[in-house]
């Protein structure tokens, strides 16, 4: 099936060149810098072996943390970078050029904090946010349960007030970090049925009560712990309430718009990483007497490539700025998610097929790269959902 194994060693590894980007800052540039340096360093020589392993990197996210890596779009005054999305969005890109479990894993972290940070008191802030954004802590994100994904309104995980405390019973399902988190962000109905009656909670990994599954075995991101969190009797202070009695799903929802960004800038990064590997292969590997990117079958498909990514990536942009203008910025959310991602499956297809049977082989990271590229399509609302989304923005709701 592949050329012989001597050929494919003797093709030199090549550095990833840096993507042109337009920042808006010097120091937006340096931050970049500083994470290419950290990505190229840390990241990308340990990642197709822990990932085969599925080993996850718990030492990375203390060294981000300690970066300031952690809490970029965040106010600096908890230990925040007071970057802008749309800085913080590419910082995400060059991390999953390097590893997607990395990049996904500081994505989550945002979102699990963006609850707090956006809907909680002065007190909380103070109390939580430092510790959340450059402590060292890691944060997972709780709404899916095992029978309500998409319809994340059905959830019927329920908080019982007692006294000043809430009692909480339910499982959550498809948690990233799920029982390596240090907290979790979790909606849980406190009221009747529907988006109503769900409120948000800020909960410790060390509750009494609170357990998590064994992680799921998938066919990527091995690296990246996805497990049930149960819930059993865990009592939380009324003071980790977030936001209002049954604003929960409301929260939940504006956390998920920026999350999808997140995912979308993940995807180009995967997808960016695939771009790389296919060209380096492609202009080392000879047939008939001369590099196989001569032939201009090869050539018109990394055209093609490198313009879907460029494309995904100044959508994600232009949504990340209509967000840091304070402008609505969910259907440009949305398309960007959906575009993305479906952007980094065709890409990360491609390149298994420009390697050819190298390509099939796990000596070679583009199959693991198209391996990650599916998950993407599924998390934070399936692309389905996103397309639901847009059309609702256009056409108004469905008639029942």
């Amino acid at each position: 099936m592949c050329p012989n194994r001597e050929e494919s060693d003797a093709m030199p590894d090549r550095a990833p060149q840096p993507v042109d980007r337009l920042l808006p800052t010097d120091e937006a540039r340096d931050l970049l810098t500083l994470v290419r340096d950290i990505a190229q360093r840390e990241v990308a020589p340990r990642a197709a072996e822990e990932e085969e392993a599925g080993r996850f990197p718990r030492e990375l996210f203390t060294l981000l943390s300690e970066s300031g890596l952690l809490g970029l779009p965040y106010d600096s005054e908890y230990g925040g970078g007071d970057q802008p999305y749309e800085v913080y969005l590419q910082v995400l890109e060059e991390l999953a050029r390097a590893r997607l479990t990395v990049a996904l894993g500081v994505s989550v972290h945002t979102l699990a904090t963006y609850p707090l940070a956006a809907y909680g008191t002065k007190e909380q802030h103070a109390e939580h946010l430092p510790a959340m954004l450059g402590g060292g802590l890691l944060g997972g994100y709780c709404l899916s349960e095992p029978s309500s994904g998409s319809d994340a309104a059905s959830l019927r995980t329920r908080a019982v007030r007692d006294g000043d405390d809430w009692v909480i019973d339910g499982t959550k399902a498809w948690i990233t970090h799920g029982g390596v988190a240090d907290f979790y962000t979790v909606m849980a109905r406190t009221g009747g049925e529907g988006a109503r009656g769900i409120s948000a909670f800020l909960v410790p990994s060390g509750a009494e009560g609170l357990g998590a599954a064994a992680p799921e075995k998938k066919m990527g991101m091995k690296g990246s712990p996805t497990a049930q969190v149960h819930f059993d009797g865990v009592r939380v202070p009324d003071a980790r309430r977030i936001g209002e009695e049954g604003q929960g799903f409301a929260i939940a929802l504006s956390a998920l718009d920026g999350g999808r960004l997140g995912i979308a800038a993940c995807a180009i990064g995967v997808a960016q990483a695939a771009l790389d590997e296919a060209v380096g292969y492609a202009t080392e590997r000879r047939q008939f007497g001369r590099p196989i990117a001569d032939f201009q079958g090869l050539r018109f498909m990394l055209a093609d490539m490198a313009t879907q990514i460029e494309a995904g990536r100044a959508l994600y942009l232009t949504a990340a700025r209509l967000r840091d203008a304070g402008r609505p910025f969910g259907r440009q959310a949305a398309m960007a998610k959906l575009h993305c991602t479906d952007t980094a499956m065709r890409v990360t297809t491609d390149a298994v097929q420009i390697l050819g049977g190298y390509g099939y082989t796990a000596d070679f990271p583009a199959e693991r790269y198209m391996r990650e590229a599916k998950v993407l399509q599924i998390v934070e609302g399936t692309n389905q959902i996103q397309r639901m989304v847009i059309a609702r923005h256009l056409a108004g709701p469905e008639t029942r």
